[in-house]
C-alpha cells in the first residue's frame, strides 16, 4: 500500500481541491497498483499513473439569455480522459454542483466502465453548472444551443461522443444535436441518447436501470439464487431509479422505496406498475417532489431522509455520489441486506464499501453494475454506423449479453482464495487490463 500512498500524496498536492476525483482514483489504485507491480511492462510504462491525467480538460464560458431578457453566464466542461480503446465516450451533466473535479471523477470512472463493456469506447465526461430545474423549455433550449456553440469544436463520431446524464435527457440532447446539425450537418454517430427520429436506439432510456438489475441477477445466479421474491430498496426517482424499479417488478421483486432531494417514500406493499407510471409522469415536470406521489397513494413520506433504514434484501443506490455512508451500510447489514448494486456513479463511500465487503454482502460497483447505459450508447453508435435500427428485443439481448460478460470479467479477476468474489477488485483490474494493453501497444505518447 506504500505505492498507493505515494501516488495519492502526489495527486493530493496537485488536486487537493478535487475530493471526488481523488476518491475515485484511490478506489481503483488500491487494487490496480499491486497488480501493475507484478507486470513489469505495465509498471515501467507507468500505465496507471498516466490514466490519472486527462488527455485534455476543456473549460469554457456559456452565455445565454433567460426569459426576462437577462444575460446569464455559466461554466461548461469537457474532460477527454483516455481514447486508448476508441473515441472519448461519456455523458453531459447539467447541475449546479458541477465543477472540473466532479467531471474528472466521472471521466476517470468512465475509463474502466467503458473498458468492461468490451466495446471500442474511450472515456470522457462533460457538463455545466447550469440548473435546469425551474427553467422553461425555451431557456433550456437557449442554454443547450449556447453550450454547443463551443462543445461542437471538440466532438465527432471518431473523436468524442457525448450523451446524457443527470439533468440531460432526450430533450436536451435533441437541442444540442440540433445545433450540431446546424453547424456541421447530420452526424448521428457524434451524439447518443437521441430520439429515434434522430437515429437513437430503443431501450436507451431504460438501459442503465435495466443493466444494473441484470448485473444483480448475475451476482445472485452465481449463488444459485434469483431476484424473484426479493425485497428491494431504491434511492432516487430519476431515469435510472425508475427503470431499475421497472425491471425489478418485471422480475418478481418487491420495490419498497423511492427517494429524491426532498425525501423518501416508503411503499410497504411494493411499488405497482400504476404507481411507477405516476412517478414517471411526475418527474417529467422538473422540480416536483415525491411528496405528491406519497399524497396521491396515501404513503408515508419522510422529508430529507434516505431509504436505507427500510429492511430489504437488495439495495440499489441510484441517485448520486456518496449518498450511502458507513452508518447507512451498518443499518442495511443489520437489517439483512444481501446485495448492493450501484446504479449511480460512486454512490457508496469507501467506508460503506469496506463494511459491505467485510460483512459478506455482495457488492456491485458502479463501473460494472451501471455500465448498461454506456453499453447501449455503444449499441446506438453501431446502429448509426450501419444505418439500421434494431428491435427492442435485439437491443435487450445485446445489453444482457454485455452485462453477463462484465460479470464474468469481475469473477475472473476478483475471485479470492476462499472462493468469494471481490467485485470491486475484479472490475478495477479487468477494466485496467484491457486499457493497459491498448496503451502499451501505442508506445509512449
Amino acid at each position: 500500500m506504500e505505492l498507493v500512498h505515494q501516488l495519492m500524496e502526489r495527486l493530493k498536492a496537485r488536486y487537493g481541491h478535487e475530493p471526488e476525483f481523488l476518491q475515485a482514483v484511490y478506489e481503483v489504485a488500491k487494487d490496480v497498483l499491486p497488480y501493475e507491480q507484478a507486470k513489469p511492462e505495465y509498471r515501467d510504462a507507468r500505465i496507471f499513473e498516466r490514466l490519472t491525467e486527462p488527455d485534455r480538460a476543456i473549460a469554457f464560458r456559456v452565455v445565454w439569455v433567460d426569459d426576462q431578457g437577462k444575460v446569464q453566464i455559466n461554466r461548461g466542461y469537457r474532460v477527454q480522459m483516455s481514447n486508448a480503446l476508441g473515441p472519448y465516450k461519456g455523458g453531459l451533466r447539467f447541475h449546479p454542483s458541477v465543477n472540473l473535479g466532479m467531471i474528472k471523477f466521472l471521466a476517470f470512472e468512465q475509463i474502466f466502465k467503458n473498458s468492461l463493456t468490451g466495446l471500442a469506447l474511450g472515456a470522457g465526461k462533460g457538463g455545466a453548472d447550469f440548473n435546469p430545474h425551474g427553467r422553461s423549455d425555451s431557456e433550456i433550449m437557449r442554454f443547450c444551443q449556447a453550450f454547443m456553440l463551443e462543445l461542437y469544436r471538440h466532438i465527432g463520431r471518431y473523436i468524442d461522443v457525448p450523451a446524457g446524464d443527470i439533468g440531460v435527457g432526450s430533450k436536451e440532447v435533441g437541442y444540442m444535436y440540433g445545433m450540431l446539425v446546424k453547424l456541421r450537418g447530420h452526424e448521428p454517430g457524434a451524439f447518443t441518447g437521441k430520439i429515434l427520429e434522430h437515429g437513437g436506439s430503443l431501450l436507451r432510456p431504460e438501459a442503465t436501470g435495466y443493466g444494473c438489475v441484470y448485473f444483480a441477477q448475475e451476482m445472485l445466479a452465481r449463488q444459485n439464487d434469483s431476484i424473484e421474491g426479493k425485497t428491494a430498496v431504491i434511492s432516487g426517482a430519476g431515469n435510472v431509479a425508475q427503470h431499475a424499479a421497472e425491471k425489478l417488478i418485471q422480475m418478481g421483486a418487491k420495490v419498497l422505496t423511492l427517494s429524491d432531494s426532498t425525501g423518501m417514500v416508503h411503499i410497504p406493499q411494493g411499488l405497482t406498475e400504476e404507481q411507477l407510471a405516476f412517478v414517471k409522469a411526475l418527474k417529467q415536470r422538473r422540480g416536483t417532489s415525491l411528496k405528491s406521489f406519497a399524497e396521491e397513494y396515501k404513503l408515508n413520506f419522510y422529508p430529507k431522509e434516505r431509504p436505507w433504514k427500510v429492511p430489504a434484501e437488495l439495495a440499489f443506490p441510484c441517485a448520486t455520489q456518496n449518498e450511502l455512508d458507513l452508518e447507512d451500510a451498518k443499518t442495511l447489514i443489520k437489517n439483512g441486506c444481501r446485495l448492493v448494486a450501484e446504479g449511480a456513479n460512486m454512490p457508496c463511500t469507501p467506508e460503506a464499501v469496506e463494511a459491505f465487503e467485510e460483512a459478506g454482502v455482495l457488492f456491485g460497483p458502479g463501473k460494472a453494475a451501471n455500465a448498461g447505459g454506456v453499453a447501449v450508447s455503444g449499441i446506438e453508435m453501431q446502429q448509426n454506423a450501419s444505418r439500421v435500427s434494431w428491435t427492442k428485443e435485439e437491443v435487450d439481448y445485446r445489453l444482457r449479453t454485455i452485462m453477463r460478460h462484465i460479470h464474468e470479467q469481475c469473477v475472473a479477476y476478483g475471485e479470492e482464495k476462499n472462493g468469494k468474489i471481490n467485485y470491486m477488485k475484479g472490475a478495477n483490474i479487468a477494466g485496467y487490463e484491457r486499457v493497459a494493453r491498448a496503451i502499451l501497444a501505442y508506445g509512449i505518447l
